[in-house]
This record gives structure tokens, sequence and C-alpha cells, in this order.
């Protein structure tokens, strides 16, 4: 996978904004990862592995942005072979920002971006259990491919299956549609 993915200008949305990480949001990040609906599914971050992976990739991670305040994560893993245009992508948000769409208009903001700039296909493989985001993924036009079993090492070393779900160009020309809030 390329590290060179995401521009360094924000991705801004009606709500949400995208931009990249600063030092300054290691305290929010470890806190939100710290939260035990999400530390459910991102297991072991310490505040060394947030900065190493977080932090200290601004090519490939965007804050999540509301109103001034780090919400969460965007990972954005674009793959470098033009014959395979697909980008994997992966976040997390605090659970006071839950319930707002904010996940989904983070999402819907990167795929604009890596549609305009010739990926195809974005995947997401969240685990089986997690039905909250899959519902959130399904709504936004995500449809599910598979099961990969055995695919993500949870505490005590046993394994847990995710669900494979995909979006592409041609379900969405120009990305999927910013959420539509009540």
């Amino acid at each position: 996978m390329t590290e060179d993915v995401l521009p360094s200008e924000p991705l801004v949305g009606p709500l949400v904004s995208l931009r990249a990480p600063v030092q300054g949001d290691l305290e929010s990040l470890v806190a939100i990862l710290a939260e035990p609906e999400v530390s459910l599914w991102w297991v072991g971050y310490t505040p060394e592995r947030v900065r190493e992976e977080f932090i200290s990739s601004p090519k490939i991670t965007r804050i999540i942005e509301v109103e001034g305040e780090c919400a969460g994560a965007l990972y954005v893993l674009r793959g470098d072979d033009p014959e395979y245009p697909t980008t994997v992508m992966h976040l997390f948000i605090g659970t006071r920002f839950r319930g707002r769409r904010i996940g989904e208009e983070a999402l819907a903001l990167a795929i604009r971006h890596e549609f305009a700039n010739g990926i195809t296909r974005v995947t997401l493989d969240p685990n089986v259990g997690n039905e909250g985001a899959i519902r959130s993924y399904e709504r936004m036009g995500f449809r599910r491919i598979g099961v990969l079993r055995d695919y993500q090492v949870r505490p005590g070393g046993h394994l847990e299956d995710a669900l494979f779900l995909d979006l592409t160009r041609s379900d969405f020309p120009d990305g999927p549609p910013l959420p539509v809030r009540a």
C-alpha cells in the first residue's frame, strides 16, 4: 500500500472536517480509544501506539473533527497497483459523537476524494459483531461481499471473523451522498 493518499488541506463537509493529525490530538485519540465501546473493536492502543499509528502517519490518517473538536480518526490505505485501484478504510469515533452520522459523513468525504483521484473501490472490514457500524455502512450503500474467517486476533488470542464490505464508483460515480440529518 502506498502512503501518499490524502491531501494536506482539510476535506470539509457540513458538520465534519477531515484534517491532518497534530501532536495535540494525541490526548483526545487516546481517550477515545480507551472508551469501552471503542476499545471493544480497537484493542490495545497505548499512547505510544496511537502516536506511531495515527499522529506520525499524516499521509494516511485524518482526524475527524466536529465543531473544532477531535471526534475520532480515519485511516486510509490506498493500494499502489493501477490494475486494482482499491482503498481500504478504517475509522473510529468517540461515543459522545455517535448517532449524528458523523462517521458516515467522514467516510463519504474521504470516498469522494478517492473516487476523484482514480480509485474505483473502497473496502471496509468491521468485526462481524460490530452491528452498529455495519448498519451505518450499509445505509451508505456498502454491500456485503463475504466473511473473512478468523481475521482478527482478539484479547486472549482467540480469532474472530470480519465482514468484508465494498462500495464502488459504479455505485456512486461522484461518491456517496453526504448524510441527511433530521
